[in-house]
């Protein structure tokens, strides 16, 4: 365990991690060409990228069942076969109805990757090492988003779209024989596999664990904003509604990735220092989210450069704070059950990211439509439409709040009943602290 072989496992991950990245979020820097080529309306577009989230999501369990079953070695080959043959797929489509089966794809092959990564580091590190790697592993891969942010779209503008994701498509060729080679033999953590049977019932015992619950709803309410906004909207919000072009609104989404660098090793940090604050944690950063949120859309006129800067860094933190939620299924559940709790902690955020991202096309095109019905880009995707579309969002996160509220207390129910710990609201800590030090102090 934490071996120089384990870095090596961990190296090779996030090249699928990467990759994986890269195929999931090649669209949303296209949106505006998507909606060009295949004559398509705003929730036509949101279609397109909700049933590959919608996919990805639907098979988070049944991936993490697998994973129990047959290791997450042979799903990290599968999933990048999969988003291989989807982005030909997509490469080559005539028409919306192709493009919507090679995201499918695309979504089936994203689902088995980032939980089987997961598990293998599960499996090769131990201690405050995990929590730590995990949000290396997610920082890391997030430089697949700067690829489809920057050298993605010069591409698309040069090459064109078939060669474009045809050379997305032989990424995902690199990381099958990559894995094939490069992880090879027994984990030292490694289990045996269990049968279909036995992994069922391990599935029943994680969803029924509080914790678990509260890993669910941690991932749900810091995702769905900044995923939302890299995947899809974000783009024409900062090319078109804020009129930034596209070449400045890639380069505005790579603050994504750069504030992830930044901030996913220190909530690592944190989340090993504190486990019994993670919760507050995650809350904090939803609390943020919020009030950028409000400061953008309620800012009389385009708001500042500054102000958007500010939005996309504060949302951009939702991504590592996501990878919390990972951190509850693995304190609240044995290694054997691991994949199955990942996988139902990562329904959670993926649910809420398709959601908003649904409704906020279907949003865009009824504001249209109430305006005469145009369809045409710098109608459709102007920053009024924009400033309506984007609350649903806040509707989203607030179900999520409450139910992590909910999780949580239960969590620390039982963790007072079994282990005898006592978790005390934070603002009685933080008072006590500020009373010692007061005292100390006289």
């Amino acid at each position: 365990m934490n071996s120089r072989r384990s870095w090596l496992v961990f190296a090779v991950v996030v090249l699928a991690y990467l990759v994986s990245v890269l195929q999931r979020t090649s669209l949303g820097v296209a949106a505006i060409e998507a909606t060009d080529r295949f004559g398509v309306t705003a929730a036509a577009l949101s279609t397109l990228a909700v049933v590959q989230l919608l996919v990805y999501a639907a098979l988070q369990v049944p991936v993490g069942v697998m994973i129990d079953r047959v290791g997450p070695r042979f799903l990290i080959l599968l999933g990048a076969a999969l988003m291989c043959a989807g982005q030909v797929t997509l490469a080559l489509a005539p028409d919306i109805g192709t493009a919507v089966l090679g995201r499918v794809l695309v979504g089936a092959g994203d689902a088995m990757t980032f939980t089987s990564a997961i598990r293998l580091l599960a499996s090769w590190f131990e201690g405050r090492a995990l929590p730590i790697v995990t949000q290396l592993l997610g920082t890391s891969g997030q430089i697949g988003q700067v690829l489809s942010a920057l050298p993605l779209v010069t591409l698309l503008h040069t090459a064109g779209w078939t060669r474009t994701y045809l050379s997305a498509a032989s990424l995902s060729v690199v990381v099958v024989v990559v894995v094939a080679v490069a992880v090879r033999g027994r984990a030292p953590a490694a289990e045996a596999a269990q049968s279909w049977h036995q992994s069922i019932r391990q599935l029943r015992e994680s969803l029924a664990r509080p914790g678990t619950q509260l890993g669910f709803w941690s991932h749900y309410v810091t995702q769905p904003s900044v995923t939302m906004f890299s995947m899809l909207w974000g783009f024409p919000f900062l090319s078109i509604a804020l009129g930034y072009g596209p070449t400045a609104a890639a380069a505005l989404l790579t603050l994504v990735v750069v504030t992830a660098a930044v901030t996913g090793p220190l909530l690592g940090l944190l989340s090993a220092r504190f486990p019994l604050r993670r919760s507050s944690i995650v809350l904090s950063i939803v609390a943020l989210m919020g009030a950028a949120w409000v400061a953008v859309l309620a800012w009389p006129g385009p708001p500042p450069a500054w102000l958007i800067i500010v939005l996309i860094v504060v949302i951009a933190t939702g991504g590592p704070g996501s990878l919390i939620g990972f951190d509850f299924a693995r304190t609240f559940n044995p290694l054997r059950s691991l994949g199955s709790a990942n996988g139902v902690v990562n329904v959670g955020g993926f649910t809420a990211s398709f959601v908003t991202m649904f409704l906020v096309g279907v949003l865009l095109d009824a504001i249209d439509r109430l305006r005469g019905g145009t369809s045409i880009p710098s109608e459709l995707y102007s920053l009024d439409s924009f400033r309506l579309a984007f609350l649903v969002q806040f509707l989203v996160v607030a179900l999520g709040v409450v139910m992590l509220l909910i999780a949580r207390r239960r969590t620390r129910a039982r963790l007072h009943e079994e282990e005898g710990i006592t978790v005390a609201p934070l603002w009685v800590v933080l008072v006590r602290a500020w009373r010692r030090r007061r005292s100390k102090g006289q």
